[in-house]
């Protein structure tokens, strides 16, 4: 619950000045939107994964993040930092929700 609340509390990081982080930004963004599924199982107990490889999205998408930063203006660190911890949070959340699967 501790990491789910601070997901829930968590400000979605900026997109940026560079084409890259524009397009990280929106890949974070449907990340996030498979991730909503969470809501779902803390409020109502329904635990229905995404239909799509969310850990893999979120681990290629911070690969991508640490690879933009390392070539960006230090406005943009700042941004690929908020971004690449945001999709860490979000990855551990998920990860979290797997494991809490119902028992057969």
């Amino acid at each position: 619950m501790d990491c789910y609340a601070a997901w829930r509390r968590a400000g979605f990081p900026g997109p940026g000045s560079s084409t890259g982080l524009k397009l990280t930004y929106a890949d974070l963004a449907d990340a996030d939107e498979y991730v909503t599924t969470v809501i779902r199982f803390v409020e109502r107990g329904i635990h229905r994964p995404a239909p799509v490889d969310v850990l893999g999205m979120l681990d290629e998408l911070m690969d991508r993040i640490d690879r933009l930063a390392a070539e960006s203006s230090a406005e943009d660190q700042e941004v690929a930092r908020a971004q690449h911890a945001y999709a860490a949070l979000t990855a551990r959340l998920y990860r979290q929700f797997l494991r809490a699967a119902p028992q057969q």
